[in-house]
């Protein structure tokens, strides 16, 4: 097997160490052929994205001219058209990767450090009489404290000094456009950021008449009224399209081929339930390289890809979200499917009021995948089935939601534990101080107007807490049974284990113009129980009624009451 390097994102380094990799080059010409004057890529993080720019920056720019050494076996080195066209571009490349401030003044100081080592790279342009007294001046200023305003046009002047040197147009590079705007939205400084960035992508891909040509990569299609309003050069190349869905993650066979090569051929199967999943246009079976790599590596299952960012953004969406996205939430960790709206063109400040959006960004990160799509004839309106991607992204979705309880200082567990043993006191007890230490952390409605929503709240929350429990049990809720709809019950996987009981359980939110205690909305909850006759859906698996438990919850505020 060839030495697997972890993070390795520089191609000339990858290829000249012989380290595992994944033949990719067909991308260039995919790309070249394709004309287009302006292309946006955009793949969930992680997913090869900054090696192909950097291979693009190798096989075309002039700097790497009669590198052989760094293509050769590989596929595009079969058309000698292409062997002829390696190394003959001026290029510019740039990555906004590290543009990741919670200051709008630390952000463009950041952009500006970025084009001012582009510039010190470039300096032999100063040389001789290529550039005008003004024009090395103006050189000589771009530095990382310059004007903000003076870096808009940085890129552009400097293709055109440039073209002039070489006598030829420029290719320019983005890699990770959309870091600053997510960084922008999460620190709340969108608006002004979208001024800056669209500026600078106007003048450096619209006005530009040194331009040969240009792409960018990003996790997310930012709406084009955002930044991209003034280019209509622009072919934008999303996880739904078909262009360049290869050229990205690795295929079912690729992934295969390296578990041979690494004597791991058994593991296939275990490799496919894990890291397998994601879809780029109709290509389905894409695994995500950072999984696979680690993987080679440590020959361990685990987390690799979902643990390479602090998933700050959708826990804070799916936590501050409407009891409508947790239900969507419980659905998918059930392994089941949701039918939403897709807007591929995402706007961060639509994110809090926007619950497509929210489903939108999700599949363009790579948490979702589309299972099926269908159009509505009479409206056009497209409607996607989607679900968790795989293992990896469902067992990082149960540590995210665990981890909203870590404040609890182990009460969550104990509640379950009491839960399981039937142990009404320890279940109130602990229930109650979860109570009071997170409650405050979410959204929880508490005016009479507002009965509805804070019983979904509620009924979220708990089973957040059940995280855990989907090994020995499945989960269920807000399902059909009898002559209702029960909350949740809690249906052992084993049938036959009688340690495990069945579990019904039923909220209420206190109403004071019907119950004078909470005790009396424990009571209305368990006669609900009972005249809905929500055991049906127990009973007919053929778990005995004295295996059955039943559970009144009863919520007013913080005040938690459970019978």
């Amino acid at each position: 097997m060839r030495k697997v390097s972890i993070g390795k994102q520089d191609y000339e380094s990858l290829i000249k160490s012989g380290c595992f990799y994944v033949d990719k080059t067909y991308f260039i010409k995919e790309w070249w052929e394709s004309q287009d004057d302006v292309t946006l890529i955009t793949r969930p993080r992680r997913f090869g994205k900054t090696l192909n720019m950097s291979m693009l920056e190798c096989f075309f720019s002039n700097k790497y001219a009669g590198r052989s050494d760094l293509f050769e076996g590989l596929s595009i080195w079969n058309d000698e058209k292409y062997r002829q066209l390696q190394g003959t571009y001026p290029v510019i490349f740039i990555s906004f990767a590290s543009v990741k401030e919670t200051k709008l003044e630390n952000a463009k100081y950041r952009i500006c450090s970025l084009v001012s080592e582009i510039y010190e790279a470039n300096r032999y342009l100063l040389k001789g009489d290529l550039l005008s007294d003004n024009e090395k001046e103006q050189f000589v200023n771009v530095k990382a404290n310059m004007n903000s305003i003076g870096v808009v046009d940085a890129i552009k002047l400097l293709a055109g000094y440039m073209e002039r040197y070489y006598g030829k147009k420029v290719i320019i590079l983005i890699d990770e456009y959309d870091t600053p705007l997510q960084e922008a939205y999460v620190g709340g400084y969108w608006n002004d950021m979208v001024g800056f960035i669209r500026s600078f992508f106007n003048s450096t891909f619209k006005t530009n008449p040194y331009l040969d040509r240009a792409i960018m990569t990003g996790i997310t299609r930012v709406s084009k009224e955002s930044i991209f309003s003034d280019l209509n050069n622009l072919n934008v190349i999303t996880t739904t399209n078909d262009e360049y869905n290869t050229s990205f993650g690795f295929t079912e066979n690729e992934v295969f081929a390296a578990l041979d090569e690494a004597g791991l051929s058994e593991k296939k199967d275990d490799v496919k339930l894990w890291y397998d999943g994601f879809t780029f246009g109709k290509h389905k079976d894409i695994y995500n390289p950072w999984s696979i790599t680690n993987y080679l590596d440590k020959k361990e299952f685990k987390t690799y890809w979902a643990d390479t960012s602090s998933n700050s953004l959708v826990g804070k969406l799916i936590q501050r979200g409407s009891p409508k996205i947790k239900k969507a939430m419980e659905k998918l960790l059930n392994g089941e499917y949701i039918t939403v709206g897709i807007d591929e063109q995402i706007v961060f400040d639509q994110l809090d009021n926007d619950e497509d959006a929210i489903w939108s960004l999700l599949l363009a990160s790579g948490y979702l995948k589309v299972d099926s799509m269908d159009i509505c004839v009479s409206t056009g309106e497209q409607k996607y089935e989607l679900s968790l991607t795989n293992l990896e992204v469902r067992v990082m979705f149960q540590k995210l939601i665990k981890g909203w309880f870590g404040r609890t200082n182990g009460a969550s567990d104990e509640f379950v534990d009491a839960l399981l043993n039937g142990d009404i006191k320890a279940m109130n007890y602990y229930m109650n101080k979860i109570a009071l230490a997170t409650f405050s952390y979410f959204d929880v409605g508490n005016r009479p107007s507002e009965y509805i929503e804070p019983e979904r709240f509620y009924h979220g929350f708990v089973l957040g807490l059940m995280v855990g429990q989907r090994e020995d049990y499945a989960i269920k809720s807000n399902r059909e049974s009898g002559f209702g709809r029960y909350d949740i019950i809690m249906l052992p996987c084993n049938i036959e284990n009688k340690r495990l009981p069945a579990i019904v359980i039923e909220f209420k939110v206190h109403d004071s113009d019907e119950e004078k205690s909470l005790a009396d909305t424990v009571a209305v909850a368990h006669k609900q129980i009972e005249e809905k006759r929500y055991d049906e859906e127990i009973l007919a698996l053929g778990i005995e009624k004295e295996r059955i438990r039943h559970y009144g919850f009863a919520f007013e505020g913080k005040k938690v009451l459970i019978g």
